[in-house]
């Protein structure tokens, strides 16, 4: 393998234009109305305690952080064993544990505003009103700058998901956007015949981007038992295994609607960032890899600076979408 060659950045710290060897980079992505400095952030869920646990000079260089998904009362969670892993992948039924938004923002939301870069706040509601109340609630204390809808929650009337219900996508994300005073982005379920579909109505909504893909419904069994090995019988198939089907959703995803998509799915390298871009992402999340090597994501956004200029491309809109055919 060559020697990477060395990468000044501004003292700020900041990627959005990143400098050395004669070139500038622009690496800055719009969603809605906000202009972050890269493309890479990181999976719900995935990286969390990044105020207490990680070296925050790293994890300000990220485009975005997103914490764990907020409910809007408390939740203990699945009973154990939550975390399996799978051959290329990982099984989790981890149930949102969480404090619930008034703990969140007396807890954990100041910490995070402190580490300075955009917060993308994770909520599920278990009704329409619960959505709504938690962005008020946001809303009123400040410290979010995007809101990631987790629309993997049932809907009541029909015992489905939300995201795999046209009409309950574009419901639940048109309350929102209605009072969200910032950028909405709709996170769909792949469990679905027609992906399209589902994006089209969070489109449809007003959502400010997608983000897609989440984990795939799956377990493991424990033969000499005959149970299952997670406790909550069922979880999300998440990592390498899945990677394929997300770039693929990816792809298809961008055939079909204009507004941004922030892709993840199994991204464990810079490689596999590059799938997703090149396939239409304007974003990528990196998740499962977090548990095994917790600076993936700076390595993903070191990656792509490498590739954008050994292919002398100066800014990313020349990578995002760019398949050939």
């Amino acid at each position: 393998m060559p020697e990477k060659k060395p990468t000044t950045v501004k003292p700020t710290g900041h990627w959005s234009r990143v400098t050395g060897h004669g070139s500038q980079l622009n690496l800055a992505v719009q969603i809605g109305t906000l202009r972050l400095k890269n493309p890479v952030t990181v999976a719900s869920g995935t990286f969390g305690h990044a105020e207490k646990y990680y070296d925050l000079e790293e994890v300000k260089k990220l485009g975005a952080l997103v914490p764990k998904t907020v409910t809007l009362h408390s939740r203990e969670g699945n009973p154990p064993p939550r975390i399996l892993e799978t051959p290329s992948g990982m099984l989790n039924a981890i149930g949102i544990e969480n404090p619930g938004v008034d703990g969140f923002i007396e807890k954990k939301l100041p910490a995070l505003r402190r580490i300075g870069i955009p917060l993308f706040i994770s909520i599920l509601g278990h009704t329409d009103e619960e959505f709504e109340t938690i962005v008020k609630k946001f809303t009123k204390e400040g410290g979010a700058d995007a809101f990631e809808l987790n629309l993997s929650c049932p809907n009541l009337k029909q015992k489905i998901l939300v995201a795999q219900d046209p009409q309950a996508t574009r419901r639940v994300v048109a309350k929102v956007k209605a009072i969200a005073r910032v950028p909405v982005i709709a996170k769909l379920a792949p469990n679905v015949t027609d992906i399209g579909e589902i994006a089209q109505a969070a489109v449809d909504a007003g959502a400010d981007a997608i983000s897609l893909i989440n984990t795939f419904s799956a377990m493991a069994i424990d033969v000499r038992t005959r149970r299952s090995v997670l406790g909550n019988c069922t979880g999300g198939l998440s990592g390498p295994a899945i990677r394929p089907m997300a770039v693929h959703m990816i792809w298809e995803v961008a055939q079909k609607i204009k507004i941004p998509i922030i892709g993840m799915g199994g991204i464990m390298t810079a490689q596999d960032a590059l799938e997703f871009l090149i396939a239409g992402a304007t974003m990528v999340a990196v998740g499962t890899a977090n548990f095994i090597n917790p600076r993936a994501p700076l390595e993903v956004l070191e990656g792509i600076v490498e590739y954008m200029r050994k292919n002398k491309m100066n800014d990313i809109k020349d990578l995002i979408g760019s398949l050939k055919i």
